[in-house]
């Protein structure tokens, strides 16, 4: 196999949840606006999401893979999810979808930073360069100092620095179990943590939010079990820019269903981040072809 493409692959994989997984965001906020709390919202996209794959994981893995086979692993990464989205999820009710997606993307510059001690992982410097760079443009998105600051504004940096612990638990204990394995563990063991205290503050759901509820279940889990995938090919600090591709849908999505139209300064932010997205993925393909040709040499 040519080397760099499982590399190639990774990065396919990851820009196909971004694309995806915005549309959580939207089901969430069209729940949470309804007066809906966030653990709930949360709760239904664990719960769903343990059911949608527990099928494919019997067809798999047979019954034996239902109990987890890393279970201080998956519980510590559940908690991290559970933690993340439900602080994402709360920012959304103080501000715009795509605003709180771009404050939220601190996870790629700590992911990027703190992967070599964390897992080991080499860091480059035109990975740590467009990590900065990404993070330059959340900040022409926040203004901090230029406009007032909200409790969403720190909600959604503290699920971007949960996550990124969580993206590099799930690089660590990638090869252990299949996508679907690690996929279904998290989304169990996040279930039986929330289902302790999620009938506090229980909201009983019309139709329309139940079919909004499982909606969550359905996109959170193909979009994660992609982002699971591709660490399978590719390191974490190459695939943590990549992530910005999900400002593109976001803004589309928060314009369309919300009527969230970002402001010039947002677009701005937005077009830093998709351009280093765009350099990182020229820079991969050049770096691994060089490596190619190396390889094919006596």
């Amino acid at each position: 196999m040519k080397p760099g493409s499982n590399t190639l692959l990774g990065i396919g994989l990851m820009v196909m949840a971004m694309i995806i997984l915005p549309f959580l965001d939207f089901c969430a906020k069209a729940l949470i606006v309804d007066g809906m709390s966030p653990f709930q919202v949360v709760w239904s996209r664990l719960f769903f999401g343990s059911l949608l794959t527990l099928p494919f994981l019997l067809r798999q893995e047979g019954p034996e893979a239902v109990m987890p086979n890393l279970p201080f692993m998956h519980s510590i990464r559940a908690a991290l999810l559970v933690g993340a989205t439900a602080c994402f999820f709360a920012a959304l009710h103080y501000q715009a979808v795509a605003t709180t997606l771009a404050i939220f993307f601190v996870q790629p510059l700590v992911t990027t930073v703190l992967s070599p001690f964390v897992l080991g992982e080499q860091l480059r410097w035109q990975r740590a360069l467009a990590a900065v760079i990404g993070f330059v443009g959340t900040l022409v998105i926040i203004r901090p100092g230029f406009k007032e600051l909200n409790p969403g504004v720190f909600l959604a940096l503290a699920s971007g620095v949960m996550l990124s612990f969580y993206m590099m638990l799930t690089r660590k204990i990638q090869g252990r179990g299949s996508a679907i394995m690690t996929n279904f563990h998290t989304n169990f063991l996040g279930v039986l943590m929330l289902s302790a205290f999620v009938w506090l503050v229980w909201m009983w759901p019309s139709p329309q939010e139940w079919l909004l509820m499982f909606g969550v279940g359905v996109i959170a889990s193909t979009g994660h079990f992609l982002v699971i995938r591709a660490f399978d090919h590719a390191e974490a600090s190459l695939l943590a820019p990549f992530a910005y591709t999900e400002m593109i849908t976001s803004v589309l999505g928060g314009w369309y269903f919300f009527s969230e139209f970002p402001d010039s300064w947002t677009f701005a932010g937005v077009g830093i981040l998709v351009a280093t997205a765009i350099a990182m993925s020229l820079e991969e393909r050049r770096r691994s072809s060089k490596e190619f040709v190396d390889f094919e040499q006596p």
